[in-house]
């Protein structure tokens, strides 16, 4: 399912586990955890950091002891976008078309867009497909991701910590607007975006593979082993790679030119896509760089599903 994995963390949320080639030294390895602590510069307080999954089966989800004190002994709790704004989130809606009117129908041959059109009318997606083809295509490719998943109910491990958040009375605060992060699929051709999804769709993966890799990417961040799921998500980046800057690199060095302030002044629990935390580029290192003490934390227990 690495195909359908990885074309659904290219969604809403923006790649929770995006590759990164240029940045990855095979012989570096990550400690085994999930949650870190970040310290020093004077802090009085410490902060957490926390690598979630965008999408996981409901019965999956599980907070550990470690994180739900992190979440307590916070004074706030970030995520990549503010999920508790229900105006913004709304509002943002209305970027997810693409621009100029154009449609699925516009980026590829007429036998292309009957195949896309016939693979959404046969899935049954969130939407109908008249509405999809106008979406940008990646984001299009969300609209699936729920029917791909094998149960019934699933969620982003955003939305458990948040509920967590909430009954300890947080304030719930956006490294980034979800406008902007919609924004940013205006950057990447629409004509890439539909032929990258075309070429998802064409992957042809059966139902017991896609169950396979599926359980091989959930084990990986089961066990909190970002070396893990960095190379599962590196080996099938299905073309991403020329845009890593635009959808990664860059969104981290904002998020920590704003956080080297916001730590400075109170507790944070900072939950965002794994993806983002290994390699040069990746949070821990950024923040390292910027003078922070970054530790890993025993973090028993994220997931509770056998595999």
């Amino acid at each position: 399912m690495k195909k359908k994995i990885s074309l659904a963390f290219l969604t809403v949320f923006l790649f929770a586990c995006s590759a990164q080639k240029k940045n990855i030294n095979a012989e570096t390895e990550i400690p085994k955890t999930l949650l870190w602590k970040i310290s020093g510069k004077g802090i009085e307080h410490p902060s957490y950091l926390f690598g979630t999954i965008h999408m996981l089966c409901k019965d999956d989800a599980l907070l550990s002891d470690s994180l739900k004190a992190a979440i307590k002994n916070s004074s706030q709790v970030y995520f990549e976008v503010d999920m508790d704004n229900l105006f913004e989130m709304m509002g943002a809606m209305t970027k997810m078309k693409m621009r100029n009117d154009t449609t699925l129908s516009d980026l590829l041959s007429k036998a292309d867009y009957n195949k896309v059109k016939d693979y959404f009318n046969e899935k049954g997606g969130l939407l109908p497909f008249s509405v999809i083809e106008k979406y940008k295509p990646f984001l299009a490719a969300s609209t699936m991701m729920e029917g791909n998943m094998p149960c019934e109910e699933s969620l982003a491990m955003e939305q458990v910590i948040m509920q967590e958040a909430v009954k300890d009375k947080k304030k719930i605060n956006g490294l980034e607007t979800l406008t902007y992060q919609l924004s940013i699929f205006d950057s990447i051709p629409y004509r890439t975006q539909a032929n990258l999804l075309l070429k998802y769709i064409e992957s042809g993966q059966d139902s017991k593979d896609a169950m396979r890799e599926y359980n091989e990417l959930l084990k990986a961040y089961k066990d909190q082993d970002l070396n893990k799921l960095e190379k599962l998500t590196r080996d099938d980046d299905m073309g991403i790679a020329n845009f890593e800057d635009l959808l990664l690199y860059n969104r981290n060095r904002n998020w920590v030119k704003k956080l080297s302030t916001l730590l400075l002044d109170k507790p944070l629990t900072i939950a965002v896509g794994a993806g983002h935390l290994p390699g040069n580029q990746g949070l821990l290192n950024l923040l390292r760089k910027e003078g922070f003490t970054v530790e890993p934390v025993r973090n028993e227990v994220v997931l509770k599903t056998k595999l």
